[in-house]
């Protein structure tokens, strides 16, 4: 039987352009290859699950208009339980602004849309939902206080509750308590510890200081690097693909939704990381968000590497 997984979370239209580097303020700068794709966190990590093997159900809300309902239309073509989405009459659906340059990196600015009215009240109608999941993910393109609702009631629940915390903000005391496990990058890390996260040594200060929060399990994504896990008072260095990247842009939700579908088949953490470092590394060889998740049979073995 397949992985329950519950994601809550964002669902937006990527427009993305391709040019060769990324513009300055002011500068005006002509770009080349321009794609509009389905994309938001909460949609990508959705999509990523289910190509990966999970059974998976998405919270999300969108606007009624063109570009929520074919985002609709998308993941129930992706096998996804649609069955609990949400349409906002009064906000647009979230929108992705993205330039990506010739060495793969971006920027990007949402319009958060129909995503930020998604409500505590709004999840409260699917508390049984929430309950019935073995693992939740979510991330921060939605209220805050609706992600909190959600972990509490999951943990308290018993389920295993991951959350990616992007894009970064500060977060509330109560709600590190409630989290299983925490996906925060290097930037996120560096926003939510106060230490700025350039290595293995500095990223094992900031994943110490997470688990001091009440986070039982802490992965700090290092891009290029591979990953730091921080288990049982234990590190564990996940080493990275080694990949020529094309677009970065949805690698961390890859990487969320393949972590979720390993975890909940019973892997062990470090087993979990190494099988999504290998899913956004194939993921980075390829253009666009959701269209760039790959499929089970497209994951191989990969190796990882204890140090002290």
């Amino acid at each position: 039987m397949k992985p329950s997984i519950l994601v809550v979370g964002s669902s937006n239209t990527d427009m993305v352009i391709k040019a060769d580097h990324l513009p300055s303020p002011g500068e005006t700068i002509l770009g080349g290859t321009f794609l509009m794709n389905p994309g938001g966190k909460g949609a990508n990590q959705a999509v990523a699950a289910a190509r990966l093997g999970g059974s998976v159900t998405f919270i999300c809300k969108t606007g009624n208009d063109i570009f929520g309902k074919q985002s609709v239309q998308l993941f129930e073509d992706e096998g996804i339980d649609v069955s609990h989405l949400l349409s906002d009459s009064k906000n647009p659906s979230g929108v992705a602004l993205i330039t990506v340059d010739k060495n793969a990196e971006n920027c990007i600015v949402v319009a958060s849309g129909a995503n930020a009215s998604l409500s505590v009240a709004d999840l409260q109608q699917t508390d049984a939902v929430i309950k019935n999941a073995e693992i939740v993910l979510m991330q921060l393109e939605i209220p805050l206080e609706t992600v909190a609702y959600v972990a509490e009631i999951a943990y308290f629940n018993g389920n295993i509750v991951v959350l990616n915390p992007a894009p970064a903000c500060k977060l509330p005391d109560s709600l590190y308590k409630h989290i299983s496990i925490i996906t925060p990058n290097q930037h996120e890390a560096e926003l939510l510890t106060g230490t700025k996260v350039i290595d293995l040594e500095s990223a094992k200060i900031a994943a110490k200081i997470l688990r001091d929060k009440g986070v039982k399990d802490i992965i700090i994504t290092l891009g290029k690097a591979g990953a730091l896990v921080y288990s049982n008072l234990l590190f564990t260095h996940i080493a990275a693909e080694k990949v020529i990247a094309l677009d970065t842009t949805a690698a961390g939700d890859v990487f969320n939704g393949a972590l979720t579908v390993a975890i909940a088949e019973g892997k062990s953490i470090e087993e979990a990381t190494v099988f999504a470092c290998k899913a956004s590394g194939i993921a980075v060889t390829r253009l666009g968000a959701q269209s760039s998740a790959p499929y089970r049979n497209e994951i191989n073995s990969a190796t990882h590497q204890s140090i002290n």
